[in-house]
């Protein structure tokens, strides 16, 4: 039997695409690279936005119709947060949800045996644990990720994620010190540690993120480890100084802004005020002085004023972030915001957008030609263009060094290199003459 796997929205549903492509696999059921070659096609798919179900609905569409011999398998957040994905995705033959994936595999054998079309999603109760899946296959890569966490607690009044994903959860610090020993010995050399709300990781024996951090910079072969999104609560002074003690762990924080309104930030339930944002940072700048502040601010949040924009924008303009996603706000039926008032209209969620993007692309900028002059390890990845070298300094700086015709890539391979000068979303460095780092 064979499978095409398809995977929309975030870092973590990637993960788990991965983690279920390996469980195929290990059942006789092989990867193929195109839709038609499939028996069997995977959608794993994403709820966050109105727009992320069209596009998962137009994918199922379309490849019905481009493989009509093939069963359809729907999972993910889509299926959980709406119990009518059966009548909104007739497509799909079998329908499962963001848990009991164990059971996949066997609901897929009955599929195909029987061709009875079935849908299976079950809600989340109180008290669940965390569903472990086999680790994800790392072969050959530089940088992998590894999913610690799952659901969210905090009930933002634009989010449909809890209601996808349940209540917040942690991997078992055992299970996450052997996958990341065999993420290690697949040859991965960074780690990169993701959930939907992080920084909730070791909350229910009364932890917190430092110790999957912990655990991850004791693997030996692990060169470095990096946190994904994070929300800015629970990161207190203690956690920042013991992840600043690992010389392994990578100063960059990507924390989720969404608006630097305080009154906009009222309004989504977010938990912090600007001011505390901005402590936040700065806490974490004195303890990191190489840090890099990435971010996702929303623009067009039902009720938000010109005033209101203007200080989100110029709150952003202050901070100096390295990097910020802008978004529109994209109303989601089921959650609060969607039933609010004063609605902003389309096109003027794009002005916003565009000139928030504009403020995002000059702190990018900035931000970069900061870089400049700078001594940094960079751990080489692999690159599209033989004609350069690339690779990423420890707070995510990208850096590009010329290749020499026919020179051997310095992939998997940490180099220090002087930042020499930067491009708009790069910078271009040379290696030191006694370049070699880390490798041996």
């Amino acid at each position: 039997m064979t499978a095409y796997y398809l995977s929309f929205g975030c870092k973590v549903n990637q993960y788990e695409t991965n983690a279920l492509r390996g469980m195929l696999s290990q059942e006789g059921i092989q990867p193929v690279e195109q839709p038609e070659d499939a028996d069997l096609i995977l959608v794993n798919s994403c709820t966050v936005t109105a727009s992320s179900d069209r596009k998962v609905r137009h994918a199922l569409r379309s490849l019905r119709s481009r493989c009509p011999a093939a069963k359809i398998v729907l999972t993910g957040c889509l299926p959980q947060a709406h119990p009518d994905a059966a009548q909104l995705c007739p497509e799909a033959d079998l329908i499962t949800g963001t848990k009991d994936r164990a059971a996949l595999i066997q609901r897929i054998r009955q599929l195909m045996e029987s061709g009875v079309p079935w849908d299976g999603v079950t809600p989340y109760t109180p008290g669940e644990g965390y569903e472990l899946l086999p680790p994800a296959e790392n072969a050959d890569r530089t940088r992998a990720f590894i999913k610690i966490q799952d659901g969210c607690n905090q009930f933002c009044s634009y989010c449909i994620i809890p209601y996808a994903r349940g209540r917040c959860r942690s991997k078992p610090r055992e299970a996450l010190a052997q996958e990341a020993a065999q993420m290690a010995q697949a040859g991965c050399r960074e780690a990169v540690l993701i959930g939907i709300n992080l920084a909730f990781y070791g909350m229910e024996w009364r932890g917190d993120l430092g110790d999957a951090v912990d655990i991850c910079c004791a693997v030996p072969g692990i060169d470095r480890v990096r946190l994904g999104s994070l929300e800015p609560e629970k990161l207190s002074d203690d956690l920042l100084r013991r992840l600043a003690a690992h010389p392994q762990f990578c100063p960059q924080f990507h924390l989720s802004l969404q608006s630097g309104c305080d009154r906009t930030l009222r309004a989504m339930n977010r938990h912090y005020t600007t001011a505390e944002y901005a402590d936040l940072a700065a806490r974490i700048r004195r303890i990191f002085p190489d840090a890099a502040l990435t971010t996702d601010v929303m623009v067009g949040f039902p009720g938000e004023t010109e005033a209101d924009f203007a200080r989100s924008l110029e709150f952003v303009r202050e901070m100096g972030f390295a990097k910020v996603h802008v978004f529109p706000y994209s109303p989601r039926e089921g959650t609060v915001a969607a039933r609010m008032p004063e609605q902003i209209p389309s096109p003027e969620k794009r002005r916003r957008a565009a000139l928030m993007g504009e403020t995002a692309a000059a702190c990018r900028r900035a931000f970069l030609r900061s870089q400049v002059g700078k001594v940094m390890p960079v751990l080489f990845e692999r690159s599209a263009d033989p004609a350069w070298h690339r690779g990423y300094t420890p707070n995510y700086t990208p850096v590009k060094i010329s290749a020499k015709k026919g020179e051997k890539s310095l992939r998997k391979s940490v180099f220090r290199v002087i930042i020499k000068s930067s491009e708009p979303d790069c910078c271009i460095g040379t290696l030191l003459p006694e370049a070699s780092a880390q490798n041996d």
